[in-house]
């Protein structure tokens, strides 16, 4: 068998694994996703967001309890991209109460 016949075996059997990785993590549970959102809205809160930045603020616990209602119901994918978006509106929520803090 030539050479390059044996890599393009490799090169597939990569590939192959490396897209059944990106299916698992569609479909498993967005744990990482919502324990980040967590740390980031305790994070703001612990910075004064409540009364800095509190639309960012709620924004982001709302989206976060929508993630968990998500997780409940199975829908991974949703909640994974509500649980981002809950870190992203915390980290919002956390730079505005550093900002109006200084």
């Amino acid at each position: 068998m030539s050479e390059v016949l044996v890599r393009a075996r490799w090169v597939t059997r990569y590939v192959a694994v490396a897209v059944l990785a990106l299916l698992a993590a569609c479909v498993s549970a967005p744990v990482q996703e919502m324990s980040d959102a967590r740390q980031a809205i305790h994070a703001a809160e612990e910075a004064g967001a409540a009364a800095l930045a509190p639309e960012a603020l709620r924004d982001a616990k709302r989206l976060l309890t929508s993630a968990e209602r998500k997780l409940q119901r199975e829908a991974y994918a949703s909640a994974r991209q509500d649980a981002r978006e809950a870190r992203r509106r915390a980290a919002e929520a956390l730079e505005a109460a550093r900002v109006a803090g200084d």
